[in-house]
């Protein structure tokens, strides 16, 4: 692991496994998670000799604490700034939960910067909001309670937004395993991109996609709805939906075999 410093000098910790292969794929995590969500999906990422990197937002994991910065356009600044620094003419971007909103903001900001392919799973786009644009979006007391409950007892709310993220039964030690993940981040990284879930909407950036996407989604997603995945599918060009039917919104662990498939054929083809 290293930091690299970005726009505004804050340090973001970046993990590159195998970083003289030839195809890399870059991975952005979800709310309020961090870099270490991949551990299933980096197994076998480097069975088949992937360049594998991945980092943590601002405020999570093993990245630095900033006062600010939280915004999406500011995220997408400190992902051009990763991508930057791995010295290579084109990544595979994937991009899980708010990391799906990030990565949108960012192929609009950019002009799709270096993306040869892009993944959204189980995205919070076009917005985790209800919108004019998205009938499917949550309501703002419902973020609102999130926020608050972080400003008293983050490790509560935590363990209530967990209880929500799989739609399958797994082991007591996944589940503490996924809970201690999302208490590395720190309640002012927690709140602050909490806010911006809330308030920030991603809709008009999807048509500026061009790249190849392929978007994994959940059809029990109670955090990001099925009807999300299809308005990006409609939104951006050159899409494919891959539906999956007995996952929640942690389809890369519901149905872990199947999310790698699909993954390595879509990195594949």
């Amino acid at each position: 692991m290293y930091y690299i410093k970005s726009s505004d000098e804050t340090k973001i910790a970046v993990e590159d496994i195998n970083p003289y292969s030839k195809e890399t794929i870059v991975m952005v995590h979800g709310w309020p998670i961090s870099k270490e969500m991949f551990e299933y999906q980096k197994n076998v990422l480097n069975d088949y000799n992937y360049r594998i990197v991945s980092f943590d937002i601002r405020g999570f994991g093993d990245s630095e604490v900033s006062s600010d910065g939280y915004c999406y356009d500011q995220l997408a600044i400190d992902l051009k700034y990763v991508i930057d620094s791995l010295n290579v003419n084109e990544v595979n971007l994937l991009g899980f939960s708010m990391g799906g909103a990030i990565v949108s903001r960012y192929m609009n900001m950019f002009d799709n910067h270096k993306v040869k392919k892009l993944i959204l799973a189980g995205a919070a786009a076009p917005s985790f909001s209800r919108t004019k644009n998205n009938p499917y979006g949550g309501t703002i007391e419902f973020t609102n309670k999130l926020i608050n409950q972080t400003y008293n007892d983050r490790a509560q709310m935590v363990e209530e937004f967990g209880s929500k993220v799989f739609a399958l039964k797994h082991s007591k030690a996944f589940i503490d395993w996924f809970h201690n993940i999302c208490m590395k981040g720190s309640g002012i990284g927690t709140i602050k991109t909490a806010i911006s879930l809330r308030d920030e909407d991603v809709f008009y950036d999807l048509k500026y996609i061009k790249a190849p996407t392929l978007i994994l989604h959940g059809k029990l997603d109670q955090i990001c709805p099925f009807g999300f995945a299809t308005i990006m599918k409609e939104q951006i060009p050159n899409s494919k939906l891959i539906p999956f039917k007995y996952s929640g919104h942690g389809l890369f662990y519901d149905e872990l075999g199947k999310f790698n498939r699909e993954l390595l054929q879509f990195l594949k083809s």
